[in-house]
């Protein structure tokens, strides 16, 4: 998918949503076990209430990693099972030498058709690289992350005061272009998102953190939106574990349909 085919959906649906899919088999719905494929069932149910409100789905890689070859497959389907004008992205976190990361570009863009990997940037040109050489297919990097774990790195600052996340930002320019790299940047960072805009003006941003986490919506926009909108703001827990009974899709989408309300008016406020 292409940057102008994205904020033409964002246009569309007045929401800048990720919903991030993390299908946990001791949270999901009781009442789904007794599937053939529970953790397929139960995507396939969030994708079908949540799609009106959705730009992007976000599958993350390791809850289907962990059950082996049969979560292999169930992440196909499920990749399979999203419409084709919403962006996906393999939540994967991936990094390692130049071939290695060949390899991994092709299996989640050729092999799957996602449309975007999440990938570390630590290992430098080399291993992040080989996933830009791929037309229309987006490398979404590490940049300032959410997590509390976060600060072990990403502040630290050299010689001149420049912390790491600015060099990263600094840095990955140089390997790629607004239409092919996009920057993980945490919400619950508040005002660092615009030092991140700063430095990237015109890259789109994958924003977790809102919901459970704490992140403020509001905030996110006013630090990081730009012209063309700029975010893709993700939501995992709040959405897909809104309800644990038989009306957990219909709880996703009013969730859902929550979030994409407030994006709606915060569009209209800063386009």
């Amino acid at each position: 998918m292409t940057r102008s085919e994205l904020f033409t959906q964002i246009q569309l649906k007045s929401s800048f949503l990720c919903v991030g899919i993390d299908p946990d088999l001791e949270k999901i719905p009781r009442h789904l076990l007794s599937e053939p494929d529970p953790i397929f069932s139960f995507c396939r149910e969030i994708i079908e209430e949540t799609a009106d409100y959705a730009v992007a789905y976000k599958p993350n890689i390791a809850f289907f990693e962990a059950l082996g070859a049969r979560g292999w497959e169930t992440l196909a389907r499920v990749e399979e099972l999203i419409p084709k004008d919403i962006f996906t992205i393999a939540d994967a976190k991936r990094g390692d030498i130049g071939n290695t990361s060949k390899l991994y570009a092709k299996a989640f863009f050729e092999t799957m058709n996602f449309d975007s990997i999440t990938v570390a940037p630590y290992m430098g040109e080399d291993s992040v690289t080989p996933f830009l050489e791929f037309e229309n297919k987006w490398v979404i990097l590490l940049a300032l992350t959410s997590n509390k774990g976060s600060l072990d790195f990403q502040l630290i600052q050299d010689s001149n005061g420049k912390p790491l996340y600015q060099s990263v930002l600094e840095k990955s320019q140089k390997w790629g272009t607004p239409e092919n790299i996009m920057y993980v940047v945490g919400a619950t960072r508040g005002e660092l998102i615009g030092e991140v805009r700063k430095a990237a003006p015109e890259h789109f941003f994958l924003v977790p953190g809102v919901g459970a986490q704490g992140g403020n919506l509001s905030e996110v926009a006013k630090y990081g939106m730009n012209s063309t909108c700029g975010l893709l703001v993700n939501s995992s827990r709040g959405i897909i574990y809104a309800s644990n009974g038989k009306d957990f899709a219909k709880a996703a989408r009013r969730e859902a349909k929550k979030l994409q309300v407030e994006m709606k008016l915060l569009l209209e406020e800063y386009l």
